[in-house]
């Protein structure tokens, strides 16, 4: 679940971003409670498409927000991270600014979920396993396992093959597919050993 700290940062960072008009959506470790297993996580992951970055900045300086590198306001041009810092929860927030095709996709198809007493736009499940998938790491994939788990015949497989096969074609991969065919066949193993009411069957 999240900490009250982290619903904090997150109720302080939505209401700067509602004022500046700003869409955005959670995704990470927020996004993965939302869909799969309940883990403890202290910090937050969003993606931001501000139509002016230095007035964000400043209006996130006012609500108690502040770069965590410094120096990198001179950088923004060069990257698409913006390390911040929740100055009275100390909460680490990470605002990526959104990139055209995908994350724009991402944008309009994220679903609004309660987390603590406010509501935010978070990426769909679908598109957070792509994302995963896409990531690759041990933990994103545990993610992937943990939200196919949890969300089982909920889960629009048919987006999710969608969104990793333009992946595969824009990245010349041909890795992408294939893990989640094993992914789906391990959970539904897992689905399999299981009894009515969660227990799994057997000794």
């Amino acid at each position: 679940m999240s900490t009250p700290a982290v619903a904090k940062a997150l109720a302080a960072l939505a209401a700067v971003l509602r004022a500046e008009r700003c869409p955005w959506y959670l995704f990470g470790a927020q996004a993965v409670l939302c869909y799969g297993r309940p883990r403890l996580t202290s910090d937050v992951d969003a993606t931001i498409s501000p139509r002016d970055v230095p007035k964000l900045l400043k209006a996130l300086g006012r609500a108690g927000f502040r770069v965590a590198v410094p120096g990198f306001e001179q950088h923004l041009n060069e990257t698409r991270v913006m390390p911040m810092l929740h100055g009275p929860t100390k909460v680490p927030v990470d605002l990526v600014l959104a990139g055209p095709g995908l994350e724009q996709q991402f944008l309009a198809r994220a679903q609004r979920r309660r987390i603590g007493r406010i509501s935010v736009p978070v990426i769909s499940a679908a598109d957070l396993v792509a994302v995963k998938v896409l990531a690759g790491r041990a933990k994103d994939l545990d993610d992937v396992a943990g939200i196919l788990e949890a969300q089982g015949n909920d889960l629009d497989l048919g987006r999710i093959r969608e969104v990793l096969a333009d992946l595969e074609a824009a990245l010349e991969q041909h890795d992408l597919l294939p893990e989640l065919e094993r992914l789906l066949a391990a959970a539904r193993v897992s689905r399999s050993g299981r009894a009515p009411g969660g227990r799994r069957s057997g000794g």
